[in-house]
């Protein structure tokens, strides 16, 4: 992205609410295609589950929770340059807004589907600080560091591996020395936990055929070795069955 954060190299700059406009859009991933059709690609399924309600049952009642934990990292007022990979449906995002009008900065959402960013741009206000942009995660394109803070809601937990490193490394490539990833996303609950087998045995076998990588292996694990100084903490959400990561900023290595 340039300067002014104007998307380049691989993106589809999209107009500010209330028009978007996209006029060569990146083509949809194999995976998403194949897996997630029914979720994210077609219109009527946009239809579907764009519905709060639906959206907090997904979640088993943990929608404004979950949301509560992104602006305990971010803050309700935020200045600069913030940046949501992957539009998601509810109202996260338009909330992410108002924090973000109200600190006086800006927001990109980025999403390689078109659909997507249209409804996202249809439950904007006008006026929205808010740029959307149609682009792959794994190629946001543009110079390193431009961002203050960076957010990926429930999205690796949809990607292969090899996609979920890439989206991880540009997330962190495009965001600053002293800025913020904050990571939301399904953990693995603890042994005892009610909806463990459930989980396990019917949703992420059959509707989530990825999400299972995230019971088995930490998120740092996906990390470029470039970006390990960065600072950590997990949350542990809902006996584990969610976790929040914030990777903070970088902390120089000790001589000697």
């Amino acid at each position: 992205m340039t300067d002014d954060g104007t998307a380049v190299s691989g993106t589809v700059q999209v107009s500010t609410p209330p028009t978007v406009q996209v006029s060569a859009p990146p083509k949809v991933p194999v995976y998403l295609e194949r897996y997630y059709w029914w979720a994210y690609v077609r219109p009527w399924a946009v239809q579907l589950f764009e519905r709060p309600w639906l959206v907090n049952l997904i979640l088993w009642g943990f929608y404004k929770r979950l949301m509560h934990e992104v602006f305990t990292s971010l803050g309700t007022s935020l200045p600069g340059k913030t940046l949501q990979i992957s539009c998601c449906y509810g109202n996260l995002t338009p909330r992410l807004a108002e924090a973000v009008k109200a600190g006086g900065g800006t927001l990109d959402v980025v999403d390689v589907l078109p659909i997507q960013l249209e409804n996202l741009r249809r439950k904007l206000p006008k006026g929205a600080p808010v740029r959307l942009i149609a682009c792959d995660s794994t190629d946001l394109g543009g110079a390193e560091g431009p961002y203050d803070h960076v957010l990926l809601f429930f999205l690796l937990h949809e990607q292969p591996e090899k996609v979920r490193k890439a989206t991880l490394a540009e997330a962190l490539r495009v965001l600053k020395r002293s800025g913020t990833l904050v990571i939301v996303d399904f953990g693995k609950p603890v042994w005892w936990h009610p909806l463990r087998y459930l989980w396990f045995g019917l949703v992420l076998r059959f509707l989530e055929p990825f999400a299972k990588d995230l019971w088995t292996r930490e998120i740092s694990t996906w990390i470029p070795p470039e970006h390990a100084n960065r600072s950590m903490i997990k949350t542990r959400i809902f006996g584990g069955m969610y976790q929040k990561i914030m990777f903070g900023p970088w902390h120089e290595r000790s001589r000697g």
